[in-house]
């Protein structure tokens, strides 16, 4: 069972707060006890969500920042753990993908999704997990993806970041272990979330498709347990066991096959 009382009282940074997964992880978390620092570009979505959750008894604060900017990370670190609150709940869930055909895509958004979903994960890391192992407690929630499990075409940029993100976080919690400070991955499937029009990916989205809610009670609950890797639904687990079987090109030629059409008519 997960203690989530373990967060009663702690101040839990959300980067990309302000929908999907975020906004649900940072109500999940709040309903827990745990104050919160709401980050993302979205000042407007940041405020309500901070008002909603103030209004329930919670303590809320917001940094408005951009990740896709290399200075964003230190900007967060400043307002937050260098301004004295310490921060003992880390949650990496920013992220951006992008559907369509990598030969066509415009080069910009490809490395944006390499700058929020993979060098903004590490240098906020970097810059909040130290603090963390000298104090010998800490929490760190990597949003990765079942994506992260197979290369998949048409969004390739987006399946390798999210690769990288989890093995990144294996790497990472082992590291930490010995010092009281647990990283987990969370590897969601398709979410109900603005997720699919922003990166025009509406051709993966599935009819079991999961509530964001369900992600993060799911994500918490593994975060309380210390576990490393979280796939929450079950298909998805059976999917992540079953391509470690099968060989990597047999799944690129199916999924290639069956996405052709939509990605290039998109």
């Amino acid at each position: 069972m997960a203690d989530v009382t373990v967060f009663k009282g702690k101040w839990a940074l959300v980067t990309g707060a302000s929908a999907g997964i975020g906004t649900a992880l940072a109500r999940e978390l709040a309903s827990h006890g745990a104050k919160l620092i709401l980050t993302a570009r979205r000042k407007d979505r940041l405020e309500s969500l901070a008002a909603e959750l103030t209004a329930k008894g919670t303590e809320v604060r917001t940094v408005v920042a951009d990740l896709n900017d290399p200075a964003a990370p230190q900007q967060i670190y400043d307002a937050t753990e260098g301004a004295g609150v310490t921060i003992d709940i880390l949650v990496n869930n920013a992220g951006l993908g992008q559907f369509g055909v990598f030969v066509q895509s415009e080069i910009e958004q490809e490395l944006s999704q390499v700058r929020v979903n993979c060098e903004a994960v590490v240098r906020l890391a970097r810059l909040f997990v130290p603090r963390m192992v000298d104090r010998k407690r800490g929490w760190v929630l990597i949003l990765a993806s079942t994506a992260s499990f197979q290369p998949v075409p048409y969004i390739s940029t987006y399946a390798a970041t999210k690769a990288f993100d989890r093995m990144f976080a294996l790497g990472v919690a082992e590291e930490v272990a010995r010092f009281g400070v647990k990283v987990t991955s969370l590897c969601p499937g398709p979410t109900e979330s603005e997720f699919f029009e922003v990166a025009r990916a509406e051709t993966f989205r599935t009819s079991g498709i999961q509530s964001a809610e369900d992600v993060a009670r799911i994500g918490v609950a593994a975060l309380a347990r210390g576990q490393r890797t979280i796939v929450p639904y079950f298909s998805g687990w059976f999917t992540s066991l079953l391509v470690r079987l099968l060989p990597v090109g047999f799944i690129t030629l199916f999924v290639e096959k069956s996405a052709r059409k939509a990605a290039y008519s998109a």
